[in-house]
């Protein structure tokens, strides 16, 4: 198929929708009497034999493309039996997940657009001064300077630790201006260009376990400190999986306190209409778990990155994981 474009993921949900709505007739159907018991045997076993000659052709589809599609498993799991999938306490009714790290990689997209943005005014600054500037660094600056602050906060913390001063200017700035607000709107330029240029990719597993939480029919949210959470859930092709988001703009504008207070989740919570007690909070830092614990959440799982396990577990996540396609794999035995 040298040319096509065949998003296996939307025909795996197209399908298994069509096989809800033909199992919810043939339900209805004989819940009302509609039609001779004979007859509705005969249609449900036709309707087994097409999923699983569609089973079939959607794994013939996935060979061809040289990738595993474990999503196959939502042709043939029930809502409930997707719930059990997901490895969740029974009694969960809605998920609240980090953005970065646990749904994309976005810390590196952000990164990318500060490097471009900051080294772009060092280059200048330098130029002008004739001083000696260390330009950003994504492995260093990013994690001290910008993680879990606001784009002004983070211009800010740049600046001082290369002791530089600029006017604050005000939030019309245009991008190319030398002030504080100038360089927090290119960045946010930067960042959309980056997007567009390149794209954003989810992680396959987190794919997964949106749609078969959505399948379970299991509510799920996101935060994010960043104002441009939806554009990257756009990006990945996330929105249509996740019911609320809480992002920097809720920051601002509902009064949150970051974390690790847990202001965010529990307004999460709030916009999907659950309880903490009876909610899963999926995190990656340290204080993304104690902001599910001191929220009083039923679950906070934390996905490891850069072999941060211990320090997670000893700030109290239940369950530490590599990726979410694990939540599936302990499921599944």
């Amino acid at each position: 198929m040298e040319g096509s474009h065949v998003d296996l993921d939307l025909l795996i949900g197209a399908w298994r929708g069509a096989f809800e709505s033909a199992q919810a007739a043939l339900a209805a159907a004989s819940r009302d009497n509609d039609l001779p018991g004979s007859e509705l045997q005969q249609r449900s076993r036709r309707l087994a034999d097409e999923r699983t000659a569609t089973m079939e052709v959607l794994g013939g589809l996935a060979r061809e493309f040289h990738t595993r599609r474990p999503g196959l498993v939502r042709l043939l799991a029930s809502p409930r039996e997707a719930k059990q999938l997901l490895g969740l306490p029974a009694d969960v009714t809605g998920c609240v997940f980090n953005v970065d790290g646990v749904l994309v990689a976005s810390a590196s997209i952000h990164a990318e657009a500060w490097k471009r943005v900051f080294d772009d005014f060092i280059f200048h600054w330098i130029d002008r001064t004739g001083a000696t500037f260390a330009t950003f660094s994504r492995r260093i600056d990013y994690p001290k300077l910008i993680h879990g602050r606001s784009r002004v906060g983070a211009v800010r913390e740049f600046l001082a630790s290369r002791g530089i001063s600029l006017p604050e200017g005000a939030t019309g700035d245009p991008p190319d201006a030398e002030t504080v607000y100038g360089l927090a709107n290119a960045k946010n330029r930067a960042l959309h260009a980056r997007i567009e240029q390149e794209g954003v990719s989810a992680f396959d597993g987190a794919r997964l376990y949106l749609a078969l939480a959505h399948d379970a029919r299991l509510p799920c949210a996101v935060v994010s400190g960043s104002t441009n959470t939806w554009s990257l859930l756009e990006g990945a092709g996330l929105t249509g999986l996740i019911a609320q988001c809480v992002d920097g703009k809720a920051v601002i504008s509902d009064g949150l306190r970051r974390k690790p207070a847990p202001d965010m989740l529990l307004a999460a919570c709030s916009a999907l209409g659950i309880e903490p007690a009876h909610a899963a909070v999926f995190e990656t830092a340290e204080d993304g778990v104690v902001a599910g614990r001191a929220g009083g959440f039923e679950l906070v799982v934390a996905v490891e990155q850069d072999g941060n396990r211990k320090a997670l577990e000893a700030r109290g996540a239940d369950l530490v994981i590599g990726d979410l396609g694990q939540m599936l794999e302990r499921s599944l035995g």
